[in-house]
């Protein structure tokens, strides 16, 4: 019965308020019913108010953690988030190369949503060059979408061009989130087969933690389970929307959402 449970990984920082990073990508696969394993590039002291410490953790350990799960569990699917430096992004593309793993949602994570940096800006160029065109989705939300597409990113045709120029880094498919536009949301999908928007209504809730990680976690537990990428894409983008308006409203700062949500 085990080995009919799809395998899904999560290459990302730990966060120890739990609303976020590796904490937040195993509670999706456990909601989707996809069996999580983990990658921990670094050690991160925050909670809902912001992020306090970060320890990038060594390099050998990384590659160690990679080989142990790789050599055994072998994933469907997998993901990354929070890389921290130039050092370990270069790492975690080798070693994504050497094992020939595939279905890769890269969530380019860069800064927390408390505003906190959580890449170092020389660690960009690096992340452009050697991670994107490894990745069957990239998952940037406004902000990340402007440093990767080096362009400002504030409205849908901004966002338009963007999706096409972190394509054409190498790329397939990018999914720009919208979710910070001021009238509504809006997450664009392009692929080779054009388009595709998903818009809804602000939620009015200082509860957006783990937004990021959780959505690109729920895309790589639904092609895990051999879903099709727009599929997988709707499926996660409803599951986040149902888990921010339920957010449990947990810490005095910006709350973990819900992740208890069953996904539609």
């Amino acid at each position: 019965m085990s080995e009919q449970i799809p395998i899904a990984l999560t290459i990302a920082g730990s966060d120890s308020g739990g609303g976020a990073g590796i904490q937040a990508d195993l509670k999706t696969f456990q909601a989707f019913g996809v069996y999580g394993t983990s990658v921990i590039t670094a050690i991160t002291a925050q909670n809902t108010r912001g992020v306090t410490a970060v320890h990038p953790v060594p390099l050998e350990h990384v590659r160690a953690q990679l080989d142990a799960v790789v050599s055994d569990l072998r994933p469907a699917a997998f993901k990354t988030g929070m890389l921290a430096t130039a050092e370990l992004v270069s790492t975690v593309a080798n070693e994504i190369r050497r094992h020939g793993l595939r279905h890769y949602v890269m969530d380019p994570v860069m800064v927390a949503t408390s505003g906190d940096r959580l890449l170092d800006k020389d660690a960009v160029d690096t992340l452009k060059r050697e991670l994107v065109p490894l990745a069957a989705l990239v998952t940037p939300n406004l902000h990340e979408a402007a440093i990767l597409a080096d362009m400002p990113v504030t409205s849908l045709p901004h966002m338009r061009v963007a999706a096409e120029r972190i394509r054409s880094l190498g790329a397939p498919a990018v999914l720009v989130k919208g979710g910070h536009l001021e009238h509504e949301a809006i997450d664009l999908l392009l692929d080779e087969q054009g388009e595709r928007l998903w818009r809804r209504h602000h939620i009015d809730t200082p509860h957006t933690h783990g937004t990021g990680c959780t959505l690109s976690a729920a895309i790589t537990s639904c092609l895990a389970s051999g879903d099709t990428l727009a599929d997988s894409v709707d499926h996660a983008v409803r599951y986040v929307a149902k888990a921010i308006a339920l957010a449990p409203g947990l810490g005095h700062g910006r709350g973990p959402i819900n992740h208890f949500v069953v996904p539609d």
